[in-house]
């Protein structure tokens, strides 16, 4: 059976010591009273909830899976109850608006709960998941009449939210979509067309279900330009506010997917449905990325849960199972065997991902950190630089966690060996609810393309610029430390001017060849990933060295942060170098070859 324990301890470690978030807190309205110690409190009940309520459900839940019957989605057994005490602990609305009952926390606490759900039961925290994306939406673009008549329900858990952007034709090119929005005599517009990969997009856990629908106006210009945003509810809203008439929107059946079986992910038929516009007509593109950017930090926050969860089990296991003898002879005499946590190989595959789940926690908190800055700090250049630090980070944060979240699953799975390939373990499960990760919200490349191509050279290197110099400032003022966190600093300084150097050398060979950006796209978001990574292990292994240097009783803990980074900056980093040299390799070796000879010889 998989254990999961809420990393309490390294939330406090990374949001007080490292990044000193509640000092931050302390001047955003709202947050004022956000201590530490009330962080902590918030983060232990929620942890509770996790531990007892949903993780023992993860299994169960991905054997089972969904079922569609008559147009109703049922969950697996349990889902429906813990969803319910979800709801009546009053965690859909921990960070939300208060003037729609939220209780106004900051964002990043809230990224930390999400962590530890995923964590717990990715599938099960999806249902809840979206909702956030579809309230930051309404409440960014939509009518005072359409936040009062959704929020509040959206808020309290009632209700819940679905995205729906692609069809079985466009896939990411949302350009070629072709639902339809006709308008009404009374202002309504009627919906038609099928969406598909609709995660939770039916489902018995909530009262209604509201859908944030992508659709074209009969007059709208071709390509992403004519595209506009509807709320389309499951339950048309009645004078009261409590579901009325049902919509004409249904599910027409469950995809048959590799993983995340508890999850219902929908192909969802929209029949003349009345759907209600969100913002301006044709630019319904630029107010869904509102709820694509709130779900892209999700993202992240998965390839986080699922390296997590590897490393918990994978490292259970590895203490408990005995094979062979260590090298430099017994360590468990009296046993007929060692553990396998003595050997050199098994070590490397746990550091690593203990590595990517340390290191990323620190990364979704940083950005978490900026999201409240963002949204609520009264200076508007502190908004400005918040915002475009967001801008830059997102499709790093989505695209390298995941895609180091999806190698953490499958190293805690080779941890175990034949036994890993098994379902009692939970490991292959793993593995397969990991995978996804690097696909939706804009795959890998897609997010490469925009980091590189929209971000970096589309800003002139600006936004990069602004980061590279908080680097750089945080090396300069840490240089001179007397510890082994030293050499990290200096290497993260050269690792810094290198990432810039490279960004300059991409964008002048771009200005005679375009392809390099496609070519260059994925490695140089990896590189950059490493080098935030690098950034964020230098952050806490200073924090570590001052905690140890306050002689209190947590050695151990702040030792073992100190020999995490060490392993990262030596084993991990490294990866960088041949990064470096592939993503500036001329793109002819990619494109050389005619499209038909790639089957030659079959």
């Amino acid at each position: 059976m998989p254990v999961y324990q809420a990393p309490l301890r390294d939330y406090q470690f990374v949001l007080d010591e490292v990044l000193n978030a509640y000092a931050q807190f302390a001047e955003l309205p709202g947050c004022e009273e956000t201590t530490p110690d009330l962080g902590a409190a918030l983060l232990t009940e929620a942890a509770k909830f996790c531990q007892e309520v949903i993780q023992p459900l993860n299994q169960s839940g991905d054997q089972q899976g969904c079922t569609l019957s008559d147009d109703v989605v049922t969950t697996p057994t349990g889902f429906k109850e813990a969803y319910d005490q979800y709801r009546q602990l009053g965690f859909p609305a921990f960070d939300q608006d208060p003037a729609y009952g939220g209780q106004g926390m900051p964002a990043t606490l809230g990224l930390a709960i999400r962590e530890m759900l995923g964590t717990a039961n990715w599938a099960w925290a999806m249902y809840p998941g979206l909702s956030h994306g579809c309230m930051h939406t309404i409440h960014a673009h939509g009518t005072d009449e359409q936040k009062n008549i959704y929020l509040p329900k959206l808020v309290a858990g009632d209700w819940t939210g679905t995205m729906c952007l692609t069809e079985a034709h466009c896939g990411t090119d949302l350009g070629l979509l072709r639902t339809r929005a006709t308008p009404q005599a009374d202002g309504t517009y009627a919906i038609s067309g099928t969406k598909i990969f609709i995660s939770s997009g039916e489902h018995d856990l909530a009262e209604n279900i509201v859908h944030i629908v992508l659709a074209r106006l009969p007059d709208a210009p071709a390509g992403t330009q004519g595209i506009s945003l509807f709320v389309v509810p499951k339950f048309l809203p009645d004078d009261a506010g409590e579901p009325g008439l049902r919509n004409t929107v249904s599910c027409g059946s469950l995809e048959h997917k590799m993983g995340i079986h508890g999850n219902a992910t929908c192909v969802m038929n929209f029949d003349e449905a009345s759907g209600f516009l969100i913002g301006e007509p044709n630019r319904g593109l630029q107010s869904m990325f509102t709820f694509m950017n709130t779900a892209r930090i999700g993202t992240g926050l998965q390839g986080l849960a699922h390296a997590e969860f590897a490393f918990q089990n994978a490292h259970a296991y590895a203490v408990d199972r005995h094979q062979m003898r260590a090298l430099t002879g017994p360590v468990e005499p009296d046993a007929p065997a060692d553990p396998i946590i003595v050997h050199p190989d098994v070590r490397r595959m746990l550091l690593t991902q203990k590595a990517i789940a340390e290191g990323g926690r620190v990364f979704a908190m940083y950005t978490g950190v900026y999201a409240d800055l963002m949204q609520k700090h009264p200076q508007a250049d502190v908004r400005e630089l918040a915002e475009n630090r967001l801008a830059l980070l997102t499709p790093i944060l989505k695209a390298f966690l995941t895609e180091m979240g999806l190698e953490a699953a499958n190293l805690g799975l080779q941890c175990f060996g034949g036994h890993g390939y098994i379902a009692e373990w939970g490991m292959e499960q793993n593995v397969r609810d990991a995978r996804i990760s690097t696909l939706y919200e804009g795959t890998t490349g897609i997010q490469a393309l925009d980091l590189l191509g929209r971000k970096v050279l589309g800003s002139r290197l600006d936004l990069l610029k602004s980061f590279n110099s908080e680097i750089s400032a945080f090396c300069k003022e840490h240089a001179r430390i007397n510890s082994p966190v030293r050499h990290q600093i200096k290497k993260l300084s050269e690792l810094n001017k290198t990432w810039m150097k490279l960004s300059r050398k991409i964008g002048m060979t771009a200005m005679k060849d375009r392809q390099i950006v496609g070519s260059a796209s994925v490695d140089y978001l990896m590189f950059s990933g490493y080098v935030c990574l690098a950034y964020f292990f230098a952050m806490s292994s200073v924090a570590a060295d001052k905690g140890l240097a306050a002689n209190n009783d947590d050695e151990a803990f702040y030792t073992a942060k100190l020999q995490t980074a060490e392993f990262y900056f030596r084993r991990l980093l490294p990866r960088t170098m041949s990064l470096a040299k592939t993503m500036l390799d001329d793109p002819a070796v990619l494109l050389q070859m005619d499209a038909d000879h790639f089957r030659t010889g079959t």
